[in-house]
């Protein structure tokens, strides 16, 4: 079985956890668009549900599918989000934001009364770190916040995008940093988080309460400690 199948499995199991009348966090990347799509059919069939999409992408293609959806103006906490990870570790501290969307994340993770994690098996690691951590910032000043960050021992380089600097949908930058593998993740969020200038890092400490992950044909649940 290959990744797009892992994803496949592990997103479509994700979305047969939503039951009748939930508001949903629907979360973005890659393994979110099998979710989303088997969401769309499963309200095709007649489930009742509301989505928040978590991305301008994601919401296009809710729509796409026919997931009728809301956001904050109409409500203030979701029953669950469902979103992949780039990483996770045995705690199920994640690292997320490679496609650029952590704010709109974690917003959605922290209005949820539940958090479940969708991922292929190579997302999966002992320590966080291997995948450089996004984190988003504002463009004015951004090169003061980058040298901030180089200071906490990290290689940084601003994410490009066709030649051009990378905007996130609420107009920010995202600067990849590498770390190498992160001993503490709740020391160096916390340390992230009180530099000026960070909108938000791509650490989800202790946020997800269940990751589903897929390895081959086989679907494990993994709890938070």
């Amino acid at each position: 079985m290959n990744l797009d199948q892992e994803k496949r499995l592990a997103g479509e199991a994700a979305a047969d956890l939503v039951e009748d009348g939930m508001t949903v966090g629907l979360g973005s990347g890659s393994t979110s668009v099998f979710m989303v799509r088997r969401l769309g059919e499963r309200v095709a069939e007649g489930l009742r549900m509301v989505g928040l999409p978590t991305s301008e992408g994601t919401a296009a293609l809710a729509r796409e599918v026919g997931i009728p959806l809301s956001d904050f103006s109409r409500v203030t906490t979701l029953d669950l989000t469902l979103d992949g990870a780039d990483e996770f570790d045995p705690a199920l501290h994640l690292t997320k934001g490679g496609g650029g969307a952590l704010f709109r994340e974690k917003i959605v993770a922290a209005a949820s009364r539940r958090l479940v994690i969708f991922a292929d098996h190579t997302k999966q690691v002992a320590r966080l770190g291997a995948f450089p951590l996004p984190v988003e910032v504002n463009p004015f000043g951004w090169q003061v916040v980058a040298a901030k960050i180089e200071a906490l021992g990290a290689a940084v380089a601003r994410r490009e995008g066709s030649g051009e600097p990378f905007l996130t949908d609420n107009g920010a930058y995202i600067l990849d940093c590498r770390f190498g593998e992160i001993p503490d993740p709740p020391a160096l969020a916390e340390r992230l988080a009180g530099i000026v200038g960070v909108t938000e890092t791509g650490l989800f400490i202790a946020m997800a309460d269940e990751v589903l992950l897929a390895d081959g044909t086989n679907l494990t649940r993994l709890q938070r400690p």
